[in-house]
């Protein structure tokens, strides 16, 4: 999971969900009648989409496990607990239907104060909270927060573990190839695998070994040669770290 920098809607798609939470507001904000409304929104949700799939990581993925495209548009938190937010365009994100519809659904876990324990990637660093492992390809939770998320998505399901560790593999091969290319001048080609790397599912991973290639041990963690690369000042400015 990675941060993600919410976008500003236009001022149309602002006036229609202003109108649409209006709307509901007058009738009651029940439950039932905020899924019915949302349900029969379709020009609305079709908008909502687009949004939220031009500001999610690599291409439209979700923003909870980083895997799966986002075909879901997820009320981080739900109709059945807060109606009136049903149109709140700071309350909508991108999923993936199993991260949605298997994993989430209603849940919204709270602590003993009533503050909220999921963690909203795109008003919150999700790495203040979690910590992925790149050897093992797990979360470790650093907070309660951290916790709590883990449990609801099921972070460390065994396909998404296999995912990232693969991820790691296939991102340091790319990292040593684009390190060559630009050894040779070939900057084009640097160009296109880098590019391509950064819209690979499992977006954590790569910024996860950016970090670590700051930290003590990274050369055991990453291995000289990819190491190398993502302390190369030209890679670090070409996938966006710098």
């Amino acid at each position: 999971m990675r941060y993600v920098s919410r976008l500003a809607i236009d001022d149309e798609l602002t006036e229609r969900l202003g109108v649409q939470a209006r709307a509901l507001a007058a009738d009651g904000a029940t439950t039932e009648i905020a899924r019915r409304r949302w349900n029969s929104a379709r020009a609305e949700r079709s908008k909502v989409r687009t949004a939220l799939a031009l500001m999610a990581l690599g291409i439209e993925r979700c923003m909870y496990c980083g895997e799966n495209l986002g075909t879901d548009i997820d009320h981080f938190e739900p109709i059945s607990r807060a109606p009136l937010r049903t149109f709140d365009w700071l309350n909508h994100l991108l999923a993936c239907s199993f991260c949605n519809s298997n994993r989430k659904r209603s849940a919204f876990p709270c602590d003993a104060d009533g503050n909220r324990l999921l963690i909203d990637p795109t008003s919150e660093d999700p790495a203040d909270h979690l910590k992925l492992i790149l050897q093992s390809g797990k979360y470790r939770d650093l907070t309660p927060k951290g916790t709590a998320t883990i449990e609801v998505f099921d972070l460390n399901r065994q396909a998404l573990v296999r995912g990232r560790q693969n991820a790691f593999a296939t991102r340091g091969a790319v990292l040593r190839d684009a390190q060559r290319q630009l050894a040779a001048e070939r900057t084009e080609d640097a160009v296109l695998r880098l590019a391509a790397l950064r819209e690979e599912p499992h977006a954590s991973v790569l910024w996860a070994m950016l970090h670590a290639a700051g930290a003590v041990g990274a050369e055991e963690v990453l291995g000289q040669d990819v190491l190398a690369a993502l302390r190369d000042p030209k890679i670090r400015k070409l996938i966006g770290a710098e």
